[in-house]
This record gives structure tokens, sequence and C-alpha cells, in this order.
């Protein structure tokens, strides 16, 4: 057998096995992404080499980029304005103040920590870390104990904060001589990266959504082509993204707040899906594509940067994961009404996984002769990893301890802040379901 059926076999294996036990494993802190992380070191270049990133390069950065893709524009399709304004102060603060500190705050730490890296490169490393990804840890926020508020900030900010940080990404990348972005200057990233692939998001999402609600309302399509409409539209706004030479993601991010929104304003008057519902196939394809992603960045990224592990790196990690996360949430909620001990589980359950992942892959990928990006990989893929590990055994255990001190805040005292109403959320089914744990 060729070595590409071996990793197709091997990754067939894994995600069969974990399947098998899902439901058994979903209520213990050995989360889905540890088992999928752990695999991957596994059966990566580090002990059996049947994944190897230079022989296998096509095929993995297809699959990353088909599951950051997937993940952007349906976390985009779910959000509603609402989600920020009616009740929803705390997703507004950690993505408005909280993002940007953090990206700030993780420039300046790796100044110190990691010399060789020029001062962009550093401004990258803080981009690529800074999004959060909810469904490492998400026993934090589908515990019915946890106040309805947090988890509600939580989802939110998880699903928005990736999509957020990638005109960062863009722009730092750009500033870094020879990566692709450079080739294009400063102007073409703008007008291109920025301003044309926001605009084709738009009209493709809004294009995509009404021609689907006009569809509806003569029934003309079924419920299955339904879902299948809503990849075909996620993958057109990234591939026209990618063929004007700006930035496929953004394209796919926006197109998801256009898709939402047509829905969501064009009733047909008929018995129908919700927005959340038209994208069940590509939330649960988007969620598997991302948990193979995880087992990817464990062979190809994490096992070999264990081999190199340094002092530096791991400080900036551990630094990462609490200081840069920690401090930006805090000041984010100065004048909130939150408990200390409500910020201090907001500022812990910032898992880094998926888009920082890809992001992480692709600069690797793209920028083989830029001197740095090799560190930066093995710092990105060090934190992510101790962020799997840790956020995944401590999510269980910290959303029980956080809800007794809940239920007697609660009780004990009248208008706490963490009692405020937050709109409905229907959640995004990678994290599964937000009113009770998975059983």
């Amino acid at each position: 057998m060729s070595g590409a059926a071996w990793t197709g076999v091997a990754v067939a294996g894994v995600t069969a096995a974990y399947a098998v036990f899902s439901r058994r494993l979903s209520s213990t802190p050995l989360s889905s992404a540890i088992v999928f992380v752990g695999s991957g070191i596994l059966i990566g270049p580090a002990v059996l080499d049947i994944i190897d990133q230079e022989r296998d390069a096509g095929p993995i950065i297809t699959l990353l980029e088909a599951a950051l893709t997937l993940v952007l524009f349906t976390d985009a399709m779910a959000v509603q304005r609402r989600d920020l304004v009616a009740g929803g102060f705390l997703p507004g603060r950690l993505l408005g103040i909280g993002l940007p500190l953090s990206i700030g705050a993780g420039w300046l730490l790796a100044w110190p920590l990691l010399p060789g890296l020029t001062v962009w490169e550093l401004a990258l490393v803080g981009a690529i870390l800074a999004p959060t990804d909810a469904a490492l840890g998400k026993s934090a926020i589908s515990d019915p104990r946890v106040p309805a508020l947090v988890r509600h900030g939580l989802n939110v900010e998880s699903g928005l904060n990736d999509g957020m940080v990638l005109p960062f990404f863009v722009v730092f990348l750009a500033a870094i001589p020879g990566t692709r972005y450079a080739e294009q200057g400063t102007g073409g990233v703008f007008w291109r990266a920025l301003l044309l692939s926001t605009a084709l998001g738009l009209v493709v999402g809004g294009l995509g959504g009404g021609l689907l609600q006009w569809s509806r309302a003569r029934g003309w399509v079924t419920r299955e082509w339904r879902q299948v409409h809503v990849l075909a539209v996620a993958v057109a706004a990234y591939e026209l993204g990618v063929v004007t030479h700006g930035s496929g993601f953004i394209a796919a991010w926006v197109a998801g707040f256009a898709f939402g929104f047509a829905l969501r304003r064009h009733r047909t008057g008929r018995a129908e899906e919700s927005p959340d519902r038209t994208a069940e196939f590509a939330e649960d394809l988007g969620g598997l594509l991302a948990s193979i992603s995880l087992l990817v960045f464990g062979a190809v990224l994490l096992g070999p940067a264990l081999g190199h592990l340094s002092w530096r790196i791991v400080l900036y990690a551990l630094l990462s994961l609490t200081v840069v996360r920690v401090v930006p949430v805090a000041v984010s909620l100065v004048g909130s009404g939150l408990r200390t001990p409500t910020v201090a589980y907001i500022g812990w359950f910032g898992p880094r996984g998926l888009a920082s992942v890809v992001l992480a892959l692709l600069v690797v990928e793209e920028s083989a002769n830029v001197p740095g990006v090799e560190l930066l990989g093995r710092v990105v893929a060090v934190t992510v990893g101790l962020s799997v590990l840790l956020h995944g055994l401590s999510a269980v255990t910290f959303a029980e301890r956080y809800g007794r001190w809940y239920a007697r805040a609660a009780a004990a005292t009248r208008g706490l802040r963490e009692e405020a109403p937050v709109p409905e959320s229907p959640g995004r089914r990678r994290l599964g379901p937000l009113d009770r744990p998975e059983r």
C-alpha cells in the first residue's frame, strides 16, 4: 500500500474508534481534541511516521482550508445582532476590547521570549494565538449549572473571534518579506484581501441566501439539497476570495453573515427550518473535518515540535494561555458588575484550536523560506497542544465548581449580574447542546 493509503486507513481508524466511544467519553475529561491530537502524535513522523507533512502536503492543506472555511461560514451564519446587543454585553466586551488586547499582549510578551523573530513575525504569533475555540473545552459552556450569560458569551466570542482576527493576520503576514501577501504590497492586500474579499462575501452570501428562500417559497428545493446549498455557497465564497488573490477565509466568513441575514430576513410564510437547522450538515461536516485537522496537527506540527522544546517556547505557551488571555479579559470586563470567579472562569476558558492550527500550518507551508517561520510553528504547536490538554482536562471539573459557586451566590444575592437575561441562542452543533451536558 502507498503512504497515502496508509494515511487514510490511520485517519479513518482513529475517527471510527472515537465514534464508538464518543458518548461514553463526552462526560469525562478525555475530550475528543485530546484523543485526536494524541493519536496524531502517534501516527506522525515522531513515532509511526504514517503521516508526513512533506509527502502529504497537498491533501493536508486542502483538509485544513475546508475545515476552517466551513467553521467560519457556519459560525457567522448563526450569529445575530441581538447576540451582541440585547443583553449580550459580554461578547461585545470580549470581542471589542479583549481580542485586540490579546493580540497586543501576545505580541509584546513574545518580544523578550522569542529572539530571532522580526517585529512582524512576533505580531503574527500574537494574532495566530488570539482566537479561541470553545470546542476544546465544551463542557465549560454546555453545563447548565454555568449561568446562561457566561455560556452565551463564550459561545458567541468563540464563534466570531477567529474571523475577526483574519484582517490582523493578513496585514501582519503582508509585512513579512517573502510571503505571498508581501508580494502584493500593502495597497494590494488592503484592496484585495480586505475590501474585495469582504464585498465578494457579502454578494455571494446575500445572493445565496436570498436564492434559497426564493426557491423555498415555491417549494422547489428539498430539505437535503437545502443542506447542500449551504456547502456550495461557502465554497464559492472561499474560492472567489482565492482566485481574486484576496482572502478566501475572509470572504467565507462575511458570506456566512450575509447568508444567515438573508435567510432570516426573507421569510417564505411556509413551515421552514431556521438558519441553524439549514446548516446542520455543513456544521457536522465542519466539525468532523476540524477533528481530523487536530489529528493532522498532532502529526505534522506538535509531534515534531516536541523534539525541539526550549524553556522559552514552553514559558511563552504558558503565558499565552494565562496572562495573554486572562488580563485582557479582566480589563474588558471592568465595570461589568461580574464577580471575580466569573471573570476568572471566562479568562481561563479561552482554549486555542482550529483557527490557530490552520493559520500556523498555512504560514509554515507557504513561507518555508522565511526565517523564523519554523520557530513560529513550534510556538503555536506547543501552545495549542498545552491548551488541548489543560482546557480539556479542566473543563468538566471547573464547570462543576463554578456552577456550585454560582448557585450559592445566586441564592445569597439578589440581582446578581451573572443572572442577566440573554437572547436564546441555538448554539453550534460542533459544541454540542448548550442546555445540558452530552450523555
